[in-house]
């Protein structure tokens, strides 16, 4: 438990950032759902509109500190090639 009050300062701003952070996440995780969801389905056309919307999300997701830099770029890499490989 939180004895000093800077400690539960930092208690509550961990709280809301935790918060703020997980919405994100989900959101980001949605995106890319619809992705998989369009290369499930076999529909190119869908997959890659996915993936042009995932694409700003996941890198804003980044900047927010909510996914490491290469996480994100390896995402994108494996999701955009199996986009590409849909005939």
């Amino acid at each position: 438990m939180a004895n000093s009050p800077q400690a539960k300062k930092r208690a509550r701003q961990n709280e809301a950032r935790f918060a703020v952070n997980k919405a994100r996440r989900s959101r980001i995780r949605t995106y890319l759902r619809k992705v998989e969801e369009a290369i499930a389905s076999g529909d190119k056309d869908a997959a890659a509109a996915a993936l042009r919307a995932a694409q700003p999300e996941l890198m804003r997701g980044v900047t927010k500190g909510v996914f490491h830099k290469n996480t994100a770029a390896r995402k994108m890499s494996r999701l955009t090639s199996r986009v590409k490989a849909l005939g």
